[in-house]
């Protein structure tokens, strides 16, 4: 049985991007195949990682491509029942580890790391993220160990890529 695997986006996957490997100016490509790749269904964010891209500088590269590149329903909505109760669950999973500090719990509370985990445990998403599993971790609650903790699949940017089937090539300048 052949199953097709579609991807859920973590902000820092763009942030990190943006930053380094992946900038504006360097290959847009990377930016144009999310978009392209989105437009096959295969790859998406949240409301969520929205409200996050946005907290950048109006002049910044990432804020303008959200929002004059990228289609308003590449970020799902994140009211659906089902999301909003996976969502408890993870909170109240989280609120009740005693490994983690006050902090930690109030950081995540406020992130979208939460909504990702529920968003693609109910709908059987891939999450994209950077971020690397750190399960003895008491300041900070990654991703990767949430993800791991209610079943959900996770990868990194380049396996997505790799999974999606995407290159990006060399082309000569003067």
């Amino acid at each position: 049985m052949n199953t097709v695997q579609n991807f859920i986006i973590d902000s820092d996957v763009f942030i990190r991007a943006k930053n380094s490997y992946y900038a504006f100016s360097i290959c847009p490509g990377f930016w144009e195949s999310i978009i392209h790749l989105f437009q096959l269904g295969r790859v998406y964010s949240l409301d969520r990682v929205r409200q996050e891209l946005l907290a950048g500088r109006d002049d910044d590269d990432l804020v303008l491509w959200v929002h004059n590149h990228v289609p308003n329903d590449f970020f799902l909505m994140t009211w659906d029942q089902d999301v909003v109760d996976v969502y408890t669950e993870i909170m109240l999973w989280v609120q009740r580890n005693p490994q983690y500090q006050d902090n930690a719990r109030a950081k995540f509370a406020t992130s979208a790391d939460g909504w990702l985990v529920a968003y693609a445990r109910v709908y059987g998403l891939s999450v994209v993220t950077q971020e690397q599993p750190r399960p003895e971790s008491r300041n900070d609650i990654k991703l990767p160990d949430v993800c791991n903790q209610f079943g959900v699949l996770f990868q990194d940017t380049f396996s997505m890529l790799k999974v999606l089937g995407v290159s990006y090539g060399y082309a000569k300048g003067n």
